[in-house]
């Protein structure tokens, strides 16, 4: 029995070649091109046994889509997005041409139920596909095959669809859609939040193995130069939803690191309590910083200098020793004048304690 929705479910389709030939007195591995799969039939292919989420957010006009599967390396496979576009989800016997073809209609001005059916409707292997789409106006649409293995299904929502394949029953993607309903924060938040409830309504019946999450936002990425805001791939991992919300974690600290950053050039260029008021806001910056990724030593170093610009000189000391024990290559980086470390570790060196630490180590 399929869950109805604008369509019908989520699937994802993967490739794995597993032969590979032995060379003698060598490593294993394959000695010749490995065999096309391009004229395959769907049932030659292993099924991506997914649960996923293709999802928009309507304040920032980011796209995106989180996947989980028992299956090798799911991020290469299901999810597909473009800025001020849209965001795919192809999965169960996965014809993954629909991802750029599906942005292609969708930059050309279809909306996304009439992209779900252009692409399906010219597949003679539709009955074993899955596919979500939502469009940058926040329009989705879910398609499942009827061949797909049961359970399949899928529903969508405002701005969002959820759909999966091999899944331990309909309250998979019905908790999917009632946690990203539900939750608050960036949309790469609410995202994993329905991969967390699906997996703990059942997930995928098999198992889990991968999982993915992709959100673009136009200069969203690194430089400005792309639109890959976030892009986390966890490929194989006893519990991989765990492990992206880690991943996440630490991305989210890059992100609002950027924004201390921004308040401690401005402190410098300020006065009087104007000066204070931007450290502060760095420093509360910063704690968050720390907590999402305490393992960079770096963030530790520049938390240690706001306490001190602050007159903070034990939390100065303690977060500069932290940042010694995290990554003791800071005192190399600093000698060298690499990555500013000199700046940020001279003033801490008036500090008795830090500086008995800095003092032992090896450069």
């Amino acid at each position: 029995m399929k869950k109805p929705g604008l369509g019908i479910g989520t699937g994802v389709v993967a490739v794995l070649v597993l032969s590979a030939l032995l060379v003698p007195d060598a490593a294993p591995w394959r000695s010749s091109p490995a065999p096309s799969l391009a004229t395959a039939a769907p049932h030659d292919l292993l099924p991506v046994s997914t649960f996923s989420i293709v999802a928009f957010d309507p304040e920032t006009g980011d796209l995106g889509v989180a996947v989980e599967s028992k299956f090798f390396a799911v991020g290469p496979v299901v999810p597909f997005a473009a800025a001020g576009v849209g965001a795919v989800a192809t999965q169960s016997y996965a014809n993954t041409s629909y991802g750029p073809r599906g942005l292609e209609m969708l930059r050309e001005g279809m909306a996304a139920a009439a992209v779900v059916a252009s692409l399906t409707e010219s597949d003679e292997g539709r009955e074993v596909r899955q596919v979500g789409i939502v469009d940058a106006q926040g329009t989705s649409a879910t398609f499942t095959g009827d061949s797909c293995l049961s359970w399949a299904g899928g529903r969508t929502g405002p701005g969002y669809a959820v759909q999966g394949n091999i899944l331990a029953g309909a309250a998979v993607v019905d908790a999917m859609a009632e946690a990203f309903e539900s939750t608050g924060g960036e949309l790469a938040t609410r995202m994993v939040a329905a991969l967390a409830a699906g997996q703990a309504a059942g997930g995928d019946a098999r198992g889990r193995q991968s999982a993915a999450l992709i959100v673009v936002r136009e200069g969203g990425g690194y430089g400005g130069y792309n639109d890959r805001y976030i892009d986390l791939r966890v490929d194989d991992h006893p519990t991989p939803i765990v492990e992206l919300q880690r991943l996440l974690d630490i991305r989210y600290s890059q992100i609002i690191g950027a924004d201390a950053q921004l308040h401690i050039r401005a402190a410098a260029a300020a006065q009087g309590e104007q000066r204070q008021e931007l450290l502060r806001a760095a420093l509360a910056v910063l704690r968050d910083v720390v907590r999402l990724n305490p393992a960079d030593g770096w963030s530790w170093l520049r938390l240690a200098n706001v306490h001190l610009q602050l007159g903070e000189e034990d939390e100065a000391a303690a977060a500069g020793i932290q940042a010694l024990r995290i990554d003791p290559w800071i005192k190399t980086a600093a000698l060298q004048g690499v990555s500013g470390g000199d700046r940020l570790v001279e003033p801490l060196l008036g500090i008795e304690a830090f500086r008995e630490i800095w003092e032992a180590l090896q450069s």
